[in-house]
């Protein structure tokens, strides 16, 4: 089977589009949504119809910190203080833009899903809706000692990595080259984060994806040019923060 990852859509309609056609052309079986479906991007709506079609079609999906926020009233957003200004103003933006079914499809997601020898989960594997980031080797192994499963796929952290255990324990990390398809040894446990389809924050405005494929136990990563431009533009137009704009052009 060949799975796609997709992390952290963020609401962004060109991205997503120049994502699921690269992995539906690569030959994905099955499409893994690994959280944040909304939040920072104009399209929050289309984004959240288009992930329960997928869902409907035989997609997974699990639940994300901006998907929990878009959700609360302001009142019961106990995350708000400690969120940065643009990333809450744009999502009191979103709360405006989904119905009572797209809510309610949000609502229902999954904080994590373990299917044979995988986990999907948006952030970590040791606290699913703490919503801690896995940014480092001590993160990866806190997170492969949590689980039983041999592969943790994880977005939330918006650059690609991977990480794999040790021997002596601990874990190691690896930065995977686009396109190139690197193994996942049996003999380690692995952490495999995808990137940001909607957001990438590495310099590279190019959308993150990849796909696990478990005949070959191998794990690839695709960036993806679209028009970044056009997504950035209607982020100004919605009157979003410009900076959630820039980021897009920038790649960080």
């Amino acid at each position: 089977m060949r799975i796609a990852l997709l992390a952290d859509l963020h609401a962004n309609r060109e991205a997503v589009e120049a994502c699921l056609k690269t992995v539906r052309k690569a030959g994905c079986d099955r499409i893994v949504l690994l959280g944040d479906i909304v939040g920072y991007g104009a399209d929050p709506a289309w984004t959240v119809d288009t992930a329960r079609a997928l869902v409907e079609d035989g997609a997974l999906a699990v639940f994300g910190n901006h998907d929990q926020a878009a959700l609360r009233a302001p009142r019961e957003d106990a995350n708000s203080a400690r969120r940065h200004s643009d990333a809450q103003a744009a999502i009191e933006w979103t709360r405006g833009q989904l119905d009572h079914a797209q809510r309610g499809f949000l609502g229902s997601l999954p904080a994590f899903i373990e299917d044979d020898d995988r986990l999907y989960v948006h952030a970590n594997a040791w606290a699913p809706l703490d919503w801690g980031y896995i940014g480092n080797a001590l993160a990866a192994a806190q997170s492969i000692a949590a689980t039983s499963q041999r592969v943790t796929f994880c977005g939330h952290v918006h650059e690609p990595a991977l990480y794999h255990s040790q021997p002596e324990g601990g874990a190691r990390h690896f930065a995977p080259r686009p396109g190139v398809p690197v193994p996942l040894i049996a003999s380690r446990r692995w952490v495999a984060l995808p990137g940001s389809v909607g957001q990438p924050r590495d310099g590279n405005p190019a959308a993150c994806c990849a796909l696990y494929d478990t005949a070959t136990d191998t794990f690839t990563t695709f960036r993806v040019a679209y028009d970044h431009l056009a997504a950035a533009r209607k982020i100004i137009d919605a009157g979003l923060p410009q900076e959630l704009a820039r980021r897009l052009i920038t790649g960080g």
